[in-house]
């Protein structure tokens, strides 16, 4: 795709302002001169060092990892497609990269497992009764057709790999909240019951807070959208009025931006419910903290990790970068990150590197017979326990909405950090 300046400009522009979730890189990169150098932009979620060194020594290609918060990640690509080979985030950015030209189409044929990856990317549902969900699901910006545009329709071009991919919600503390029935008495509500003010945390996202906050106010009955995929400026001028009153009743104790950050919030019982991510629910449980996370009545909201190739990128370094993405389709990654509570869009290939007990609990929904440890080698899943909303294909049957970046994103930006500021 032909590099556009002009729509770059614009793109940062509705960037600006954005606040970064704070990540970190575990260990500098040393370059050797012998080896294909591969340079990849992401998120902590998947550029993590245990990853980067399993991925060297299986390549023989060097790494590269720069890890940025979300925000930053998404403005530096698609400003500089010449300072990366591979992006990894979420299917929230595809639309922006893709209109900004910082992206190139991935040939499908050059993936070897193409044909094991699951139908949530493919048709949209995992199961026959499952809900697609509202906003930006992956299947819908996944194939590039002939005249540029993504859509649904099935090409032998793809606007990213997908891989890595999860349901979120909201943790709570089970020693102050009695634990609820997934499905029937969990709620988005909860974030918006009086009996927690003061102890309320939100992730400090406006792609992602925005939505936890608007499935509260609707789940509470304070409003409703027509799509809440797509709230329209109206609509985000009712919800910012009814959230802002509740800031400034003091409802909520802060709005973290970094996973280690909202484990803090948990552990110190700042909060006592907050927005939360897989991983922060085993980090706490690890530490004996008893976190539930949620399996509201209204349905998760979902996200999917993309994997894209930068418009830049060519020649020997094009070729390391298929062979980075093959090998995250290959089987180890995939059973890394389900230690983490994250699923990969070919699962059954990873199965054989987790032990059935893994197998058993991260993806059929059963009870661990075991104690299961997590990527930081805690024990994050204790003996008998068995995972919140069940197994993955009940739980990505019941999502709600996407990650999203909306028609109206600039003003939803707008009044997300005048809420933050109120």
């Amino acid at each position: 795709m032909e590099f556009n300046k002009n729509k770059r400009n614009h793109i940062k522009q509705i960037l600006l302002g954005s606040l970064a979730i704070g990540v970190y890189s575990k260990a500098p990169y040393v370059y050797a001169k012998n080896k294909q150098k591969l340079r990849i932009l992401g998120t902590h979620v998947t550029l993590q060092e245990e990853i980067r060194q399993q991925a060297m020594a299986d390549l023989g290609i060097e790494l590269e990892f720069e890890a940025k918060g979300s925000a930053s990640v998404l403005q530096k690509a698609s400003m500089s497609p010449q300072t990366f080979d591979l992006y990894e985030q979420w299917s929230n950015s595809i639309n922006v990269l893709w209109r900004s030209g910082s992206i190139q189409a991935i040939d499908k044929n050059r993936i070897k497992n193409w044909g094991e990856i699951n139908n949530l990317v493919k048709t949209g549902k995992v199961s026959q009764s499952a809900k697609i969900g509202a906003g930006d699901a992956p299947y819908k910006i996944l194939n590039v057709q002939a005249d540029g545009h993504l859509s649904p329709q099935e090409t032998d071009q793809i606007s990213f790999l997908p891989y890595v991919h999860n349901v979120d919600s909201f943790g709570y503390n089970t020693n102050v909240i009695p634990k609820g029935i997934p499905y029937q008495t969990e709620s988005w509500g909860w974030l918006l019951d009086d009996k927690y003010k003061g102890k309320v945390g939100i992730v400090n996202a406006p792609t992602i807070g925005l939505f936890d906050l608007a499935l509260a106010a609707q789940a509470k009955g304070l409003m409703s959208f027509n799509n809440i995929g797509a709230i329209s400026k109206q609509e985000l001028d009712q919800l910012f009025s009814i959230l802002t009153e509740f800031k400034q009743n003091k409802h909520f104790s802060g709005f973290w931006t970094s996973v280690p950050e909202s484990v803090q919030f948990m552990s110190s019982n700042r909060v006592v419910i907050e927005s939360m991510f897989s991983p922060a629910v085993s980090a706490l449980n690890g530490q004996n903290v008893p976190v539930t996370y949620a399996a509201p009545k209204e349905g998760y909201r979902g996200w999917h990790g993309v994997m894209c190739l930068s418009s830049m990128t060519q020649g020997k370094a094009k070729d390391a970068a298929y062979d980075y993405m093959n090998w995250w389709l290959d089987g180890w990654a995939g059973a890394f990150i389900a230690r983490q509570g994250y699923y990969i869009s070919n699962p059954e290939r990873s199965k054989s590197f987790l032990t059935e007990d893994e197998w058993n609990y991260w993806y059929l929904g059963k009870a661990a017979q075991n104690n299961l440890k997590g990527t930081d080698g805690n024990i994050s899943v204790k003996a008998g326990d068995i995972r919140t909303g069940g197994s993955y294909v009940e739980r990505f049957s019941n999502v709600a909405v996407w990650n999203t970046v909306m028609p109206t994103y600039e003003y939803s930006l707008q009044k997300w950090y005048e809420f933050i500021s109120a």
